[in-house]
């Protein structure tokens, strides 16, 4: 799994990881693959035995992880994972629509052949996959790997450190929420999806990939929206 792997690289001789890096990146993944449910105490002590490693380090990576809006710091209380709530979801998916607008406008005004050819091999090795299932498997952690490097691709050419790190963080907190589309059953096709986006990056016809992302991404809130009003997860 993931995360022996992570630690056998801490603990290992050549292991070039900080423990705290080891801590942040896996309990970061974790929480947004739904592992640790929203609202949960984090406990300093347990994550450390679980990582094997000192929880200083744990301390460190969680503190790390309250900028990011995935853990909560309470006074004199602990962490605890961010909670997820409707109108968080609404209030993220209409400003990561805006900023996907803008990132995609200017990475395709910008995009040379080497934007192309990253585009064209990342939505490739995501049609290559399965679609994730609900848990935690090698394969659903392949696939969110490739899906996050689809969606970096697409903005990859955009010229801005500071909107590329912004579309990066808005992906993310909207990824412990698309994770609970697994649990939907639903005819959406998300493969095809995936591909006439690329395919109107490629066109260059900038509108109409605003205008598919954007209800990409909205139907994606749509269902868990409807899902969770209708009890669906409960």
């Amino acid at each position: 799994m993931q995360m022996l792997g992570a630690v056998e690289a801490v603990q290992s001789p050549s292991g070039s990881r900080s423990q705290t890096s080891l801590a942040y990146e896996v309990i970061r993944q974790d929480i947004i693959a739904g592992l640790h449910q929203p609202g949960k105490k984090l406990k300093i002590q347990d994550l450390a035995d679980e990582l094997k490693v000192a929880p200083s380090a744990v301390r460190e990576a969680l503190s790390r992880l309250v900028p990011e809006q995935l853990v909560i710091s309470r006074d004199q209380r602990g962490f605890m994972v961010a909670p997820l709530s409707i109108d968080d979801l609404l209030d993220l998916t209409d400003l990561r629509c805006e900023i996907e607008a803008i990132a995609l406008r200017r990475s395709v005004a910008n995009g040379d052949i080497d934007w192309e050819v990253r585009l064209i091999s990342a939505a490739h090795r995501l049609r290559a996959l399965p679609q994730p299932q609900p848990g935690r498997d090698a394969h659903t952690a392949e696939w969110m790997a490739k899906h996050a490097d689809y969606h970096a691709a697409l903005v990859s050419a955009c010229g801005s450190r500071r909107l590329l790190a912004l579309h990066a963080q808005l992906y993310e907190q909207s990824e412990r929420y698309r994770v609970l589309s697994a649990y939907i059953k639903t005819e959406r096709n998300v493969v095809d999806e995936h591909q006439q986006i690329v395919d109107l990056a490629l066109a260059r016809d900038t509108d109409k990939l605003i205008e598919t992302m954007t209800r990409h991404l909205r139907r994606t809130t749509d269902l868990i929206v409807e899902a969770a009003k209708a009890n669906a997860f409960s």
